[in-house]
């Protein structure tokens, strides 16, 4: 039987990247990736030329069921990496490592990038106990969230796109006042 590996990769520098992480990469049957064209660089960087395909938000709905079965049944090695940090935080993945357990598919993820903890860290907000809320809802549900985690005591952390961290930084003064210490961390 196959096995399914997450493959963290870096998250703003390439050389971010465990040795373990490059040579699983280099010995897997398959590389699926987010975005095959942000995936090359790193993959072009360490001379990897695994054959790659697509798996993101918007085929994995339909893909991780034909994808578990080839795993299974073909016995191939597949690594799933996103565009930066760990699959299936705030990124594709969890869906596909879902339908892998249900199917007794192994799954192996690999220790490396993630962008929060780096960012929690250099904070100076305390980081003994925090919640990982990822990205917001865009539009439906987004107040409604915000109004659930107003009362939240711990440091919570959002994930947010750099086009909306002005508008998304003035909705949260609004909700968590502006007695509440915060961070923005790049």
């Amino acid at each position: 039987m196959g096995k399914l590996y997450l493959i963290p990769t870096p998250v703003g520098n390439l050389e971010d990247i465990t040795l373990r992480a490059i040579n699983i990469l280099k010995s897997v049957d398959l590389i699926l990736a987010e975005d095959t064209r942000t995936s090359k660089f790193l993959l072009n960087k360490y001379e990897i030329s695994t054959r790659m395909e697509s798996h993101h938000k918007f085929n994995e709905h339909k893909t991780s069921a034909s994808l578990v079965e080839r795993i299974r049944d073909c016995q191939n090695h597949v690594a799933l990496i996103s565009d930066a940090g760990t699959p299936a935080i705030s990124d594709p993945g969890f869906m596909l490592v879902r339908e892998c357990v249900r199917n007794g598919v192994e799954v192996q993820c690999l220790p490396g990038a993630t962008a929060f903890v780096p960012a929690l860290v250099c904070s100076a907000l305390p980081c003994d106990k925090f919640v990982f809320e990822g990205f917001l809802p865009q539009k439906k549900g987004r107040q409604t969230r915000l109004n659930f985690l107003k009362e939240e005591q711990r440091t919570i952390i959002f994930y947010e796109s750099p086009y909306r961290v002005l508008k998304t930084l003035t909705q949260l003064a609004e909700v968590f006042g502006g007695e509440r210490q915060a961070a923005a961390v790049r």
